[in-house]
């Protein structure tokens, strides 16, 4: 038997399931392997210097793919997947970056039912692997929803307030701006919520102003976006912050915060509270993300990873449970 690439099910041939298939290609048999192999990269100054930032973000490379028939191809336009080879950089463990973002991203919806962009690994001709993921902001008919990030949303670039723009925020005024431009907020503030206790659990220590966004829906009102660039960072850069943003707005930490000198229990528990989440209902979501260990172990012991990289990544999310579930 052989794992599908996008679910990790067991299937009887190499590549995905038919489940995988319908969600990624509309069914179509597409292959494990692209008929290409990895597109040469220019290494130039703009490149150079992101290399030297603390996100890894800054050194993944993205190509536009279109599927033909059955086949995925390079595009300039009309692009309905993104590509994401192995970075080139210096951060450690960059040739499990695909994994580590299909992995994470799995474990987001499959485990705890995080509503995400749909994902697979896939492989480059000469069999190097990378990450595919399924646009969700284009429609049937190639047109585009209307979808701004929360740098938009807030009207602030890099020439209006700096280099580090999309870290200038937190998540609190993110729940604010949520609660304002969507109608139906109280069930998007959940859904961002969960996202923040997720990205928390998982170490995803570069979750800024641009990892979310709102979509517009067929109703002509806004949503949050599906869950996008979820990847443990901590793998690549251990020395970074906890989480990109704050919790709180105006320089506020809590007396437990004050405390222990990081964030736990007592901290996210206000944070739901704070952004309008009724208390049972917080209570229930903190309690959810507090009991998935046996199934998260599962599925790291059942990814692509190597047994060292599947120790890091367990061992990272422990570390992290255990500051989740202290109470001060």
């Amino acid at each position: 038997m052989n794992k599908c690439l996008s679910s990790y099910k067991l299937i009887k041939n190499i590549g995905f399931s038919a489940k995988a298939l319908k969600l990624l290609f509309d069914g179509k048999k597409v292959s494990s392997y692209l008929d290409f192999e990895t597109p040469d990269f220019i290494y130039n100054n703009d490149f150079e210097y992101n290399i030297r930032q603390i996100s890894i973000s800054g050194v993944q490379v993205k190509y536009s793919l279109k599927l033909e028939e059955n086949t995925l191809k390079l595009t300039e336009v009309g692009g309905r997947y993104i590509l994401k080879p192995i970075p080139v950089g210096r951060f450690q463990f960059l040739e499990i970056a695909p994994e580590n973002e299909h992995l994470t991203m799995q474990i987001a919806s499959q485990i705890f039912r995080i509503e995400t962009a749909e994902n697979t690994l896939i492989y480059f001709k000469n069999a190097q692997p990378a990450y595919l993921v399924k646009r969700f902001d284009i429609k049937e008919d190639g047109t585009k929803w209307l979808q701004e990030d929360f740098s938009q949303i807030k009207q602030i670039n890099k020439q209006s307030t700096g280099e580090n723009y999309k870290y200038e925020g937190s998540y609190e005024e993110i729940a604010t701006l949520i609660k304002k431009y969507c109608g139906a907020w109280q069930i998007e503030i959940e859904r961002f919520y969960k996202v923040i206790l997720f990205n928390y659990l998982f170490s995803n220590g570069d979750a800024h102003l641009k990892n979310f966004s709102l979509i517009q829906t067929k109703f002509g009102d806004f949503r949050l976006s599906p869950a996008y660039d979820l990847l443990c960072t901590f793998l690549h850069t251990p020395n970074e912050p906890a989480m990109a943003l704050d919790l709180f707005e105006n320089d506020y930490y809590s007396d437990s915060y004050n405390v222990l000198g990081y964030y736990s229990y007592n901290d996210f528990f206000e944070f739901g509270i704070k952004i309008g989440i009724p208390k049972n209902r917080v209570e229930r979501i903190m309690h959810d993300f507090s009991n998935k260990s046996s199934a998260v172990r599962m599925m790291i012991d059942n990814s692509f990873f190597d047994k060292k990289t599947k120790e890091i990544y367990w061992n990272q999310y422990q570390h992290r449970l255990t500051g989740f579930l202290y109470k001060l």
